[in-house]
């Protein structure tokens, strides 16, 4: 096999998988998902059913704040090292594993399993690594996740990286080869989950995707596609799981402080188990991540938000049935042109837009994340990041919320941005509905 893994960051791992386990059982959504549900995971619950499932191995962050999570960590904790002994898993040696996602949307994403090196990773702003976040990390949010994550003896990885492959030479060769591979697993995914077919890639296959990423991290190809003379390459941009890559670069780090650094390569914990997909993927879209407040006057918020921005106005508010019920600032409707940014909201039985004509921000979520830091740092209220527009407008018309609805991102804008610009705001996008995330499936030692 090709040794040009080592200049891509991204190689094959150990990869464990259930021996015997009922896998529709074993598989379950991201822990970042569903998080204001709890009836999603109580679901999830039934589910499993006592049988061995992922759902034992992690910790939904719907619970993260509750008062018994230091019992669930021991709990996962326990039920990871009884997995172990009592050999639940298969180890499969030295594995990529090509994998067809059906969404619920019957669209088949494509991507590749295998471990990164975090040593190739950087989710600070302003880097050079060839793995970078492209969202803004929350600090705050990793101590607590690092908690989780450092006395595990696996990890179950949600993370997905995207690669900027326009000519499709890495991922999507694969399909054509799948006769050559060994089936892995090939099952339903709970809760509307879609389907999911994995492969073993052959030595061959493998060599030639090492050779297709090694391609387009050439300086020559980044200064032609972005038009950025001198940039670093950027190989892969952190589209799920930042905090949860994040978390695994600290735990990592914590590692190198009590091992001797002839030891570091060595370490279990240097790597990270992801899925790399094609960002020109044709079944991946960018949905927007929606914020809602809870316990909140939300006619303040929206007096302060035109404070903070004095040339903001609202073209329209309305009941649910589509009344209009204000006439606020109809007089400035024609200023909306092509620069304006305009952000929805809703709260009570109201929905309404508000429009920032100049911006300075390059996109609607920094310019409203930028005002809510400043108001909840005031206020001190409460905020969730929520996938689904729906969802969103059903938490927000809640006694005392409030939802604002964001517009998508272009995927298009993303590596250019991230690499002339540094990081986007934090949950700026999401790559497609919840249901359609990653599953824990695979895992891996790192202990």
């Amino acid at each position: 096999m090709s040794n040009t893994f080592e200049d891509v960051a991204f190689s094959p791992a150990d990869v464990l998988l259930p021996k015997d386990a009922d896998m529709e059982k074993w598989a379950v959504v991201a822990c970042d998902q569903f998080t204001s549900e709890p009836d999603y995971w109580e679901e999830a619950a039934q589910i499993a059913d006592n049988n061995p499932s992922a759902l034992n191995l992690i910790l939904p962050e719907v619970y993260l704040g509750g008062n018994d999570v230091e019992e669930r960590i021991a709990a996962i904790n326990s039920n990871m090292k009884e997995y172990l002994d009592c050999n639940v898993f298969k180890c499969e040696k030295d594995a990529l594993i090509y994998v067809e996602r059906t969404q619920s949307d019957g669209r088949i994403r494509k991507g590749i399993v295998g471990k990164v090196d975090l040593d190739d990773y950087e989710f600070k702003p302003g880097n050079n690594a060839l793995i970078r976040a492209t969202e803004g990390t929350v600090l705050s949010r990793i101590p607590p996740r690092v908690k989780v994550r450092e006395n595990a003896p696996i990890e179950l990885p949600h993370v997905m990286l995207l690669i900027d492959d326009d000519e499709r030479c890495v991922i999507e060769p694969l399909g054509a080869s799948k006769e050559k591979m060994e089936k892995l697993y090939d099952f339903d995914l709970s809760q509307g989950g879609g389907h999911i077919v994995g492969y073993k890639l052959t030595d061959k296959l493998k060599d030639e995707v090492a050779k297709a990423l090694l391609s387009l991290k050439a300086p020559e190809l980044t200064e032609k596609k972005y038009g950025l003379k001198g940039a670093s390459p950027m190989l892969f941009a952190v589209g799920d799981g930042n905090h949860s890559l994040a978390t695994a670069k600290q735990c990592y780090e914590n590692m190198k402080k009590v091992t001797p650094m002839d030891k570091w390569d060595s370490l279990p914990s240097k790597y990270a188990l992801v899925e790399v997909v094609n960002n020109h993927d044709d079944a991946l879209s960018f949905e927007p991540i929606h914020r809602c407040l809870f316990e909140v006057d939300a006619k303040d918020i929206l007096n302060k938000f035109k404070a903070y921005y004095p040339d903001s106005f609202m073209i329209e508010t309305k009941d649910l049935k589509g009344n209009a019920i204000d006439e606020i600032d109809a007089g400035k409707k024609p200023l909306v042109n092509e620069k304006s940014q305009i952000i929805k909201y809703c709260y009570g039985v109201k929905s309404g837009a508000i429009v920032v004509p100049n911006p300075e921000k390059q996109l609607a979520v920094g310019t409203l994340q930028e005002f809510l830091d400043k108001y909840i740092e005031e206020n001190k209220c409460d905020i969730d990041y929520i996938h689904g527009d729906e969802t969103a407008e059903v938490l927000g018309r809640k006694p005392g919320n409030m939802a604002f609805l964001l517009p998508a991102m272009g995927k298009e804008q993303l590596f250019k941005t991230v690499m002339a610009d540094g990081v986007l705001p934090r949950k700026t996008f999401s790559m497609g509905h919840a249901q359609d995330k990653r599953y824990y499936i695979e895992a891996r030692k790192i202990r």
